[in-house]
Order: C-alpha cells, then structure tokens, then sequence
C-alpha cells in the first residue's frame, strides 16, 4: 500500500425536554392578572447574542416552562388580550429553574423597561466567543444532500473544513468531533460513510466549542457539538412536515409529531431520503454514488413530581450507498505497471503491451449503516440551590462494505460491529457567584471487526495477465497474499470524573474544571486535564476579552483499531509496521474578542494555538472505504478567525467570516499501520522491519490557509425574502505520487487542471449560492413557508480534496437546484 506523506486529517434521539447543554437552564414562567389568577398568554423571548426567538402559550394555569436556555440575557414578550403587554428582561444564570412571575394590568399603557436589541447583542458573562445556531438558522438553511444536513451546518462556522464526504475538521483535527446529542455523547465518526445521519430538521438548536471547552467533555477534542432536539412542551398536538427535491434525482421527507396532556408528552419522528449524489464523486461524471437514508424515533417524558422529571427513547437508523468509482474502475482501461515511465495507450492494442496491466472496469462497492439506540433520562431538584441528573444510553451499531467481482486492485469485505452502554450522573449546585457542577461517567464499547479480502487478476481482451493487478502496478509488495482475512473482538472500557465551577466577579467571569479520563483497550491510560476560561466585560465600550486553556486528552479512533494493531497484517503484506494507537495529549490555547458595532452588527475575532503529542490521523486501504487510525509523534497548528454578523440592520441580516490555519506534523509515525515499501518500511538487517521517516515534518492536509465564507439575507417584504452566498476556498494541501498523466487517466484532464504541482495544492474555487423564501400561510402556530435554492451557481469544479479516501479525492456537487415545502402545526 501507498502510504501519503501528508498527515491525513481526513441516533439522533427525539427525546423531550431535559438538560442537554453544558450551561444551560430553563425559565419557569407565571403570568398573573391584576386580581391575581392566571391568564393565558402569548410568551416571546428573545436574544441576539445567539439569534434566539421561542413563541410559546401558557397554559390554563398561566405558566409555561422553557428549557435548554443557554446562560444569557433575553428579552421577554408576554401579550394577552384586553390587558396590557410587557416587555422586560431576564437572566438565565444557573441550571436550576429559574422562577419568574408577569402581573399584567389593564392599563392603556403597556407595563415595560427599557429594552432593545443591544440589551441582548453581548452575553457579557459569556467566557468564550459565542457559537450558537438557532431555529430560524436552522430552518433557512441552504438544502442538504442526504446524509449530511448537520455538517453542513457546522462546516459554515469559522475553523471548521471539510475533507471528502462531509468528514468535520475542527481546526486542523482528524476524526475528532464529538456530538452531544440531548446530553449523550457520540464518540464515533458521524460523517455519511461511517455513521447514520443527524437530520438537521430533527434539531432545535446547537451549541459548538473549539475552545474553552468544559471539563465535563472529553475523549473526543477537536470540536464539540451540542445538539439539542429536544422542543418546549406545548399543550395538545403539534408537529413539522418537510419535503424536499432537487438535482441529482434528491428527494427527502421529515415529519415529526408531539402531543402533551398534563403532565406527559409523547413524541414521534421518521425521514427518508435518498439521492444519486450522496458521498463527493472522485470524477465529474459522478460514476455510482446512490444513496438512501431513513430513520424512525419514538419518545415519551414525564413530569413525574414538581421536582422529577424522566424521559424515554428509542430510535432506529439506516443508511445505504454506493463508493464513487473513477474513470479506470468505470470504464476500463490500460495502466502502466510499477516500471513503466511513458503510459499506455488508450484503446487495447494488436497485443498486449509488456508494461501495462490492462483493467476491465465495471467496478460496485456498497457500504450500510444500521444503528439502533435507546437511552433514559432523569433530572431531580434536592433544594432551591441543587439539582441533579442521571442519564443512561444502549446501541447496536453496524457497518457492512462489500465489493463486486470486478473490483480492482483489491476486493475488499467488511462486517464491523460495536455494541455500546454509557452511564453519566452529575449533579449542579449554585451558591451565591459560583456554579459548580460534578459528575462521572463510563462508557463500554465492545468492538467486532470482520476484515477479508482477495488480489484480483488483471484480465482483458487478451485474456489474464497471470499476476494481480495490485503487484504489477506497485500499489503492493511482491509476497502479499492473495487472499486475507481477519476476525477479532475486545472491548472498549473508558471512566472520567469532572468537576467546573463558573465564577462571576463583577464584569469578569471564570469558568475553570479538572477532568480525570481512564482508557483501557489497546493501552491502559490516566490523564489529568485542567481546563480555565476567563472573560472581561467592558460595558461602556460594548467589548468582551477572553483567553481559555484546555489540556486534552483524546482517545483514538476505533475504527478498524484491532485489524490495525494486530500481528496478523504481516499476512496481508510482509513489509508492514505495527504499533499501538497511543491517547493524543495536548494543549489549546485561545485569546479573542467580541464587539458590539453601532447596536445591530457583532464582531467575533480570535488567534488559537494547539500543540499535540501522538497526534491522531487516519490513513487508508488504497481506493476503499476501509480506514485505521495512525498517529504522528507531534502536531502544531495555528490561525485566526473572524466573524461579523450583521443580526438585523433594517431589512437586511447576514454573515461573514473568515478563517486562517497553519498546520504540521513532525515524524514518524508512532502509532498504527503502515503498510508496504513506499510507506517508509524497510527490512532491517536482522530481518526485523524498521521505520526509515524518522525525522521532518509534513503539512497537515487541513492546513487550507484561507477561507472565507458570507451569506446576506434581504426581507423584500413581510412573507418574501431573497438570500446570497459565496464560499472561497484557497485549497488543501496534497502530495503526488504519480504522473500528472497517469492521474489524468484516472481522474480525467479537467481534474488534474485545478492540481498546483509546483506547490503540491490544490488550486483555489470561489463558488456562490441564491436562495428565496415565501411564507405561503401563517395564522397563530399554523405556517407553510417554500424555500428554492441553486447552489454553486458558477457550475465551478469543486475539488475539495485529493489524494484522500475512498478512490484518491473528492469533488463537490455542480450547480444544483433544490426546493423545500416545510409545515408547522
């Protein structure tokens, strides 16, 4: 196997409303006539600093309970027929409820303070820049191809890139991403080709950390997402209905469904998708890339006492698809073997070229995805300061990937499998400034991998080569078997203790926790990791400066570990080094601000740092989706961001952002596999196999060192608007280990023209997007709303990365059109 001198950076519950985010609380709201009996009400509430806007209805008895309310400032609404309306604020400022009373009067006059926008454009105890998405962000989002509506909302931060098939990489990092999904943790790659989809229709809103992060996450530490999809308990039934359709034969539908009467609520979801686009095609004729998605959730919470709340859970998900193939696996064709300098020619000659393989085509390789997950939840109030939390989750989750006949130079099955049961408690106290919050958890993962495969023969016009088609072209070493295969089982034991406490100082706020992890499977691992965020607010010049420093400690990847780190790989290929994936240690640091403009803009800049040891990377089994962990003896990575968000300035809202990263890794490589000559494994002369990549350092394939991204929205009128968007992308690093003609057949011409060969980048793409939006009803809780979208509107070849998964790169989709019909009720 080639092994690429880059370092290659490259479920969902519908439960109901329970504490789902880091710093999170909820409002406990009471509206009061002047004769003090409850009224019904319309409630609004509202924060720019997070783009924020819940509309909900008391109940008989007047109140209403808002849940997940990130800790902030909010403007609140409250209307009510024949009495007065009032307009205030409120501070969300701890886990525990926060009580709230509304006496409105019938005075002519309406009963308010003096609010406005800029009350709530700065969170000014907030430690860290803010990097919240809301409901009205998620609903007006661009159209997603199947698998992949929730990266897509988070590869629009700042800081966040893609590598081929929607893989998330946060800063630079590699496979991990960690979603929080309702307060439990996902820890595996949840990117199309790997794990079942996170339908962004099913989420209420998110919260996304890069840096100060809270001790009570780790494991995985590029980036963590919070994803909450719980919606507020609302008397009677309600629900959504989404239906999509576009380019490449795209169709999609979401229905989602809640019904409360006293003190339960029952919740049902199910989507389905499918498309011929759904992973990046390595080739612009997007050979076999069809795809199909569906997932079905049932839920059911209860208020059990005024003090005890639980919910319940169970979701199903799937997904299928097919692996892109490029020209050669498409359609056939001859190829130089490992001596040939000059080419084959195009169509089979009288006879049979001594230096060329010739290789049929007609290549199919699918892979799936099952998931099956249940998970129970319960959240107790001790005192008017203490509150506390149990959560427990269990899921089967399957992989498959199977090739055809046909398929070259290696013919890959895989059947892997993970069973999974995650225990968290914790409990949080407020005491005068402070916040303190404790907890434990523990997650058993037990891992069954089920690897084989076979070399093919070359056969064409004039019949078998006598020799695989691997070997005579290098791609693998003379003395690999011909057939393979691997089974192993172990599990995965992993236990972390945490405890944080958010101070508030007058305009200064610290939030500072210690976090013990233990990791046992391949290696049994203790870490430590104090984590500290401090901010200062200056309120006459409207500015937030914070730094943070996180210690980190993150757990490899388990996909394909065992096969891996397993002695048997010397059966696959003789010339291969083995060595176990160690734990990442690292530390990241962040210094930035945020500043209010003119009361309707917000400007967000910050510089990071991160310095890790055994830094996790990923590499691959030639062109199939079969990937293991590595892991390079270090890693630095630095940049910028930026972001200015105009939040409503007249008719006109929007985004831009830009984004800056350097990134290196240092040999060798000290964990995972390498595979064949090229990789830098040679014999030793006791026979014993050494690793030759001592020392230098690589680009890491993150290391994109511009990127700019905007979107501006226009409201042509109350139920119209308009929306532009451009994305420029000034490329990734690649390293080529071929002839610019030899990846032509492979890839074709107009692919290898946007390959930088004497900077080994790939050259720059500017795309642009144009969305426009009607509400077509609307009356009280009842609304339809058409959305059209055209994306890359430039029809310009998206060449996002290559030399990576799969068959060796990845394009984005051409100009695309999508409409979406969504309905609330």
């Amino acid at each position: 196997m080639k092994f690429q001198s880059i370092c290659i950076s490259g479920i969902l519950l519908l439960a109901l409303p329970l504490l789902a985010q880091s710093n999170a609380g909820e409002l406990h709201l009471k509206v009061l006539g002047p004769d003090r009996r409850p009224l019904k009400a319309s409630i609004d509430l509202f924060s720019d600093a997070f783009q924020f806007h819940r509309s909900l209805t008391t109940d008989d008895e007047g109140g209403t309970v808002v849940r997940n309310l990130p800790f902030g400032r909010y403007r609140l609404q409250v209307q009510s027929e024949s009495f007065s309306a009032y307009n205030g604020l409120i501070e969300i400022r701890s886990a525990l409820p926060t009580e709230h009373v509304v006496n409105l009067s019938i005075a002519a006059v309406s009963t308010a303070i003096n609010v406005t926008a800029t009350s709530t454009l700065l969170d000014a105890e907030s430690a860290r820049a803010p990097d919240h998405i809301d409901q009205q962000q998620i609903d007006n989002r661009l159209t997603s191809l199947p698998g992949r509506s929730l990266q897509d909302l988070v590869n629009s931060q700042p800081g966040w890139l893609y590598e081929g098939n929607a893989v998330l990489h946060p800063r630079g990092s590699e496979y991990q991403t960690q979603f929080v999904i309702d307060g439990i943790p996902l820890i595996d790659n949840r990117s199309p080709s790997f794990g079942p989809e996170i339908e962004a229709d099913d989420v209420d809103s998110m919260n996304i950390y890069t840096a100060g992060i809270p001790a009570e996450y780790g494991r995985k530490m590029g980036g963590v997402v919070e994803v909450n999809t719980l919606r507020d308990a609302q008397a009677g039934l309600h629900g959504d209905v989404a239906l999509a359709g576009g380019s490449f034969d795209t169709a999609s539908a979401f229905a989602r469904l809640q019904e409360t009467w006293g003190h339960n609520t029952v919740g049902l979801s199910s989507s389905g998708a499918m498309t011929a686009h759904y992973l990046n095609p390595v080739v612009p004729e997007n050979y076999t890339n069809r795809g199909t998605t569906g997932d079905f959730s049932l839920s059911f919470a209860r208020d059990l006492t005024r003090k005890d709340y639980l919910t319940l859970s169970v979701r199903h998900e799937i997904s299928r698809y097919e692996i892109p193939n490029e020209f050669v696996q498409e359609n056939g064709a001859w190829v130089p073997n490992a001596v040939n300098t000059v080419g084959c020619p195009p169509v089979p000659p009288a006879e049979e070229p001594s230096d060329c393989v010739f290789i049929p085509g007609g290549q199919l390789q699918n892979g799936d995805n099952f998931e099956t997950m249940g998970s129970v939840s319960y959240q107790h109030i001790f005192s008017t300061d203490t509150i506390g939390w149990l959560r427990g989750m269990a899921r089967d989750n399957s992989n498959d990937f199977y090739s055809n006949p046909a398929s070259w130079p290696i013919n890959v099955t895989q059947h892997n499998d993970f069973k999974e049961i995650y225990f968290n408690g914790s409990v949080a106290v407020h005491h005068g400034r402070q916040e303190w919050k404790a907890g434990v958890e523990s997650d058993a993962l037990f891992l069954q991998e089920n690897f084989s495969d076979y070399l093919p023969d070359c056969s064409g016009p004039l019949g078998p080569s006598g020799s695989q088609c691997g070997i005579q072209l290098g791609l693998f070493d003379p003395g690999s078997a011909v057939t393979f295969a691997f089974a192993d089982s172990r599990p995965d034991l992993e236990q972390a203790a945490y405890v944080q406490d958010l101070i508030r100082l007058g305009n200064w706020t610290v939030n500072a926790g210690l976090r013990w992890d233990h990791y046992q499977l391949l290696v049994n691992q203790n870490a430590v990791s104090p984590r500290l965020a401090i901010s200062r607010h200056f309120p006459s010049a409207g500015l937030n400066v914070h730094i943070s420093y996180d210690r980190i400690f993150q757990t490899p990847s388990f996909e394909n570990i065992l096969l891996s780190s397993s002695t048997a790989v010397l059966d696959f290929d003789p010339i291969s080094l083995r060595q176990n994936v160690l734990p990442s240690h690292g530390n990241y640091y962040e210094a930035g601000l945020t500043k209010a403009l003119f009361g309707k803009l917000r400007l967000d800049a910050t510089m990071f740092r991160r310095d890790v040891n055994n830094y996790a990377d990923d590499d691959a089994i030639l062109n199939t989706a079969i990937s293991f962990p590595i892991a390079f003896r270090k890693a630095i990575l630095y940049g910028a961001e930026a972001k200015l968000e105009v939040l409503h300035w007249g008719k006109f809202s929007g985004f831009g952002s830009y984004s800056y990263i350097v990134g290196n890794c240092w040999l060798p490589v000290v964990g995972g596999l390498l595979l064949g000559s090229e990789s830098g494994v040679a014999v030793g002369p006791s026979g014993t196999l050494i690793n030759t990549q001592l020392t230098g350092h690589l680009p890491d394939s993150q290391d994109q060192r511009q990127t700019i991204r905007a979107r501006m929205r226009y409201q042509v009128a109350s139920r119209l608007w308009v929306a532009l968007g451009v994305d420029y992308n000034s490329g990734l690093p690649f390293e080529p280990d071929e002839s610019p003609q030899l990846y032509a057949t492979e890839y074709g011409q107009v692919v290898i023209n946007h390959l930088n060969f004497n900077r080994d980048r790939i050259s720059p793409y500017f795309t642009q997007n144009a969305s426009v939006g009607v509400d077509l009803y609307e009356h009280e809780k009842r609304s339809v709303r058409l959305q059209g979208d055209v994306e890359n509107l430039g029809n310009t070849l998206e060449l996002i990365d290559f030399g990576g998964l799969f068959s060796g790169n990845a394009l984005g989709p051409s100009r695309s059109f999508f409409l979406r019909l969504a309905s609330e009720f």
